[in-house]
């Protein structure tokens, strides 16, 4: 903890977890361009299976949701202690979320819209939309955590530890029912129930029942590293869960979709490790120089995440579709070698993208600043954020154009959605603004 009283360890997670997801997408993002002229997009997962490997350095969505936890239970407890309600505060932190969202998908749209009109091929136009929404699975499942947060934290602050066990307990019933007994439709509960266990680590971590005060034993941060990775291990060697932990297309069971009895032990794992590197980083913060490295990725996760895939899209129009690049076997000691280069043009392409962005984000956070004053209206903000969650559901679950039309009902839907919360929003007290930033918070 520094001495202006934030946890610095907290932002250099979010700033991990945003330089694993858009380095991890970079790396297996593979582009062919095809005698017939048109670019493709081979899955490398599928076509090289031992990358699947990979994974497990990169798929850390439990980190977003452990940070987000801890981050959630500190500003909602501070909300309550200023006389905010639940609503008011749901409100804020959902436009944290929904405002650079809806601003990015209403450029994505109208870019694809321009491009139907213009007569570019549906194919590519279904590709092309599919990369700019790849990441939208994210935000409907933080966006209803966060909406529960006044129910989960009441819940915390009553059973503690044995809130997210139980959750842990639920998903791996709600596994052994979908995969043992096929019981349909009950398998998207994971979502909650397995994300909802780092978010709710969170809460037991500020909290100190994690990391040896009060009643937790100081080795539980080792024993949950140590417990998870061996029951990743079993589950993989024994179980029928792959050890990919992103979607491989034509495997029967996914760790992701919706995430697994291995996803969640690999969760365990990783909270566990968090917990053990916490003293040591924390001491690498309070340099200044390495703050100083920390501090910019953090600030700028929202639209890190948000933007990642566009770089993806310019490198493929100015190097594959111009046939410029050169195209080794696709795995082969070539092909690995130009992922460097590969990786620091996009690179480069992202940190100019994020210069250009600038006035942009300084703009959305002053319509946050502005729409988070007044006093709330719950109904219109639940309605909001139902229309919210649904519509981004879709965009992450089809892209922003399948089958090469944009989806007009879904694009209708997120508006009125962002319209809805925004305006509820503008009557929501002034006092929940502990903190403005539009994009610190919302990872």
């Amino acid at each position: 903890m520094n001495p202006t009283g934030r946890d610095r360890y907290i932002d250099f997670l979010r700033a991990w977890a945003i330089v694993c997801v858009v380095v991890g997408h970079w790396l297996i993002t593979a582009l062919v361009h095809a005698p017939g002229g048109e670019v493709t997009a081979p899955e490398l997962l599928l076509a090289v299976p031992g990358t699947q490997w990979l994974t497990l350095a990169f798929q850390i969505m439990p980190l977003f949701f452990l940070a987000g936890g801890h981050a959630a239970s500190g500003s909602w407890a501070r909300a309550r202690e200023a006389g905010a309600g639940a609503a008011d505060w749901v409100g804020a932190r959902a436009l944290r979320l929904l405002l650079p969202a809806g601003a990015y998908s209403a450029l994505a749209l109208l870019a694809l819209a321009v491009c139907a009109g213009l007569g570019v091929d549906p194919g590519t136009l279904a590709t092309v939309g599919w990369a700019l929404a790849m990441q939208f699975w994210f935000l409907p499942v933080y966006l209803l955590l966060s909406a529960a947060t006044p129910v989960l934290h009441a819940a915390h602050r009553r059973w503690g530890v044995r809130v997210p066990a139980a959750m842990a307990v639920a998903a791996l019933l709600v596994d052994v029912l979908v995969l043992a007994a096929g019981t349909p439709y009950i398998g998207p509960l994971n979502y909650i129930l397995v994300w909802g266990v780092a978010y709710q680590a969170g809460f037991c971590w500020r909290d100190g029942l994690l990391t040896g005060r009060g009643r937790a034993p100081a080795a539980l941060p080792a024993a949950l590293t140590a417990g998870g990775a061996l029951a990743f291990a079993a589950l993989v060697a024994l179980g029928p869960f792959p050890v990919s932990l992103i979607l491989v297309t034509g495997q029967r069971v996914s760790n992701t979709d919706p995430p697994s009895a291995a996803m969640l032990a690999w969760t365990v794992a990783q909270i566990g490790l968090c917990l053990l590197l916490a003293p040591a980083v924390r001491r690498l913060l309070d340099r200044a120089r390495v703050w100083r490295a920390v501090r910019p990725v953090g600030g700028a996760s929202m639209t890190l995440y948000l933007w990642h895939m566009v770089p993806v899209l310019v490198v493929a129009a100015a190097f594959y579709l111009t046939g410029l690049a050169p195209q080794p076997a696709l795995g082969s000691g070539g092909w690995w070698a130009l992922r460097l280069p590969w990786l620091a043009v996009l690179g480069v392409v992202l940190a100019t993208l994020v210069r250009v962005l600038r006035p942009w984000e300084r703009g959305l956070t002053a319509l946050y600043a502005w729409t988070t004053a007044g006093s709330g209206r719950g109904g219109r903000l639940w309605c909001g954020l139902a229309l919210s969650t649904a519509a981004l559901t879709r965009f992450a679950g089809h892209g922003f154009a399948p089958g090469g039309r944009v989806p007009v009902l879904p694009a209708l839907g997120l508006a009125l959605g962002v319209a809805l919360v925004a305006s509820a929003g503008r009557r929501r007290t002034a006092r929940l603004r502990d903190d403005r930033s539009a994009v610190t918070e919302a990872a």
